[in-house]
């Protein structure tokens, strides 16, 4: 075990970045360690990277922890719409949407999957759900997800995903003052620093195109709300970080910002809208949530 302190005028820190200056390590390991258990904090293991540490609080590295068992339950009120052909649900930020790696557990597809046997058990079934993942969002993204229950269904709306016919409408707090515009470019894995970027041209990567509409100007920032022409890995991210507005609360995309960063609990994106043509009534559907609470209390403290 190797153990550190928090510096006692650090401030309250989210737990992540007080791993990584404490134990020198990037963000990636730090936050691995602290989904896989192997970080407490006075004593007491913590596996949310955006909790916040107190000033000289005792941090304890073991490697020999064992993971905690995942959690497969989900929050009341979060499967918004289900019937035998789809399932929506409002995803808490936190949780990825499916596995990254075959380590990783307790994920949104697994606890819906785990409700699924609940609802199945109460009527006498017992194969186990069926469950198709079609789109999904970052870890740190809440909002709208949809999952189905066919094989016919997942075709249907895999279909639609690619033909870029699905409504989706995501809202964000921006740094800076942001303009409403359409963003447009081919977004390639690695720029040349390790992280997802754009080209102008389309011989490489993947087109983007991400339309964007001012909500509300705020102190020293912008509400925004994103709608989705194409669907890309960290498309929003990167397109508003690249026009110089990286979204409150990011860490990855924040290269180069020169400005102070907006202090927030988690990235400030949220799957707001999300409307589909239903595979088996062929009807247009469409549902709208509203952000969550840290989002709310982010976006008061911005107005003030």
């Amino acid at each position: 075990m190797t153990q550190k302190n928090v510096p006692k005028d650090a401030g309250r820190v989210l737990l992540d970045a007080a791993v990584r200056a404490a134990f020198e390590v990037s963000w990636g390991e730090a936050r691995r360690w602290i989904e896989r258990g192997k970080i407490s904090v006075d004593g007491e293991v913590w596996t949310d990277a955006t909790k916040k540490v107190a000033p000289g609080a005792s941090l304890v590295l073991s490697m020999n922890a064992q993971k905690p068992r995942p959690a497969t339950d989900l929050p009341k009120g979060a499967i918004v719409y289900i019937d035998p052909h789809v399932v929506v649900v409002n995803k808490p930020s936190g949780i990825s949407t499916v596995p990254f790696d075959e380590s990783e557990t307790g994920t949104l597809d697994e606890r819906v999957r785990a409700a699924l046997s609940r609802m199945d058990a109460r009527s006498d079934r017992h194969a186990r759900p069926t469950l198709g993942v079609v789109h999904r969002i970052d870890k740190e993204t809440s909002g709208l997800v949809v999952f189905t229950r066919t094989w016919a269904a997942k075709q249907s709306l895999a279909g639609q995903f690619r033909a870029h016919t699905v409504h989706r409408r995501y809202l964000a707090l921006a740094h800076g003052t942001v303009v409403g515009r359409t963003f447009r470019s081919h977004i390639v894995p690695n720029r040349g620093d390790g992280l997802r970027g754009s080209r102008p041209r389309g011989d490489e990567g993947q087109l983007a195109i991400t339309h964007v509409e001012v909500v509300e100007k705020l102190k020293s920032a912008t509400l925004i709300a994103c709608r989705l022409e194409t669907g890309r890995t960290h498309q929003i991210r990167v397109h508003l970080s690249e026009s110089g507005h990286p979204i409150v609360g990011e860490r990855v995309y924040v290269r180069g910002w020169p400005g102070e960063q907006i202090p927030a609990p988690r990235l400030m994106l949220h799957a707001a809208e999300l409307g589909f043509v239903h595979p088996a009534t062929e009807e247009d559907v469409k549902w709208t949530m509203d952000p969550p609470k840290d989002f709310a209390e982010t976006l008061t403290r911005l107005r003030g």
